[in-house]
């Protein structure tokens, strides 16, 4: 099997919504799971929230919800795919690429302009180690966290324990099982966004 392309959405996704993990303290995942929705408090509406479809990124990230108690709660939100396609064509990256803005100064101002960051990280495999290709991370911050809140989300379940059984696995030597475990993640292909 080829590898993948340096840059590619992979998600867990079907004709109408696309999954997307966070991580998230006690308080705040049990009061999303509560409401079926981020209700502030104690989610704070005004601070950046970053969007992972990446099981195995957001797992990195959080340390399988091991790195602190801010962290601790993995919840999969499933957002309807007009809301993802529109947070990526609200876009604009987080840093400065040349063969992408034609001058920095027009990058500093798309990125002013912009209700959403992108960032593209290496992939993870199983242990967390990093793989040759990237994998996407979404900022939404002002109108796109409201719209994320109150528009996009379908649908909120708790991970947590999907990642812990899966981490055992793996640090067990019994990757192939911790392998067959994870969500099945397919390249996504946005309709207008450039990769």
């Amino acid at each position: 099997m080829s590898e993948p392309p340096l840059r590619q959405i992979r998600a867990l996704y079907n004709q109408h919504t696309i999954r997307v993990y966070q991580a998230y303290s006690d308080i705040i995942a049990d009061s999303a799971l509560a409401h079926r929705a981020f209700v502030s408090p104690p989610f704070k509406m005004e601070r950046m929230t970053w969007i992972k479809p990446s099981f195995l990124w957001m797992m990195y990230r959080s340390r399988w919800g091991q790195k602190d108690a801010s962290q601790k709660r993995i919840l999969a939100i499933d957002i309807t795919r007009e809301g993802f396609e529109w947070a990526l064509a609200h876009s604009c990256l987080s840093h400065f690429e040349e063969d992408r803005y034609t001058a920095y100064a027009e990058w500093r101002h798309m990125k002013e302009l912009s209700p959403v960051r992108i960032q593209w990280d290496p992939e993870r495999d199983i242990h967390l180690q990093p793989l040759p290709y990237r994998s996407i991370q979404i900022g939404l911050s002002g109108e796109a966290v409201t719209l994320y809140v109150k528009s996009w989300i379908q649908c909120i379940t708790d991970v947590t324990p999907l990642a812990h059984t899966i981490h055992t696995l793996a640090n067990t030597g019994r990757a192939k099982e911790a392998q067959q475990m994870l969500p099945l993640e397919r390249p996504y292909q946005p309709s207008a966004y450039h990769l």
